[in-house]
């Protein structure tokens, strides 16, 4: 585990810049933008929560929905209608965002509950449900973005 500075050092001047290769890359996915919601609220409540919580628990928190991001798209893509390239790619660099992050948290210290809850949701109610149709993954693709935008605005608070 890297110490606490090292992190403040890697989130400040390196999450912004893997994020903003990350972030072009989703909409260059290509695919059906939708304008339909998900059957799962994103979690508002959740995120105002940990824009008062300590450094450790909002690193925690950064790792934790990439991670869980990640899980997300480990499933059944062959309906997913994506430039194949720029989905490796995202993918790719999403690893290393989360690559880093977890070299700052201590396997003992544990993620917001709410937080896999809502994932687990995404999962079963929209790519489950939906039986993995490039309608679901369109979907998780418009909920991802929030999520990472959103964990964009968090980072930046975090010096």
């Amino acid at each position: 585990m890297q110490s606490v500075c090292h992190c403040c050092d890697w989130i400040r001047h390196h999450y912004g810049h893997l994020s903003a290769e990350y972030l072009p890359l989703l909409d260059q996915m290509g695919g059906d933008i939708t304008k339909q919601n998900a059957p799962v609220l994103f979690p508002t409540s959740l995120y105002r929560h940990i824009d008062d919580a300590e450094f450790e628990d909002k690193v925690i928190f950064l790792k934790e929905t990439i991670y869980q991001i990640t899980k997300l798209f480990d499933g059944n893509m062959k309906s997913a209608t994506w430039d194949k390239k720029n989905l490796d790619d995202f993918l790719n660099i999403l690893e290393r965002q989360l690559e880093n992050l977890n070299s700052c948290v201590s396997p003992a210290m544990k993620p917001e509950r709410r937080l896999k809850r809502y994932f687990k949701k995404l999962n079963s109610k929209v790519l489950r449900k939906m039986n993995y149709s490039a309608q679901a993954w369109e979907l998780i693709g418009k909920e991802t973005k929030r999520n990472l935008q959103r964990l964009d605005i968090l980072a930046a608070q975090m010096y």
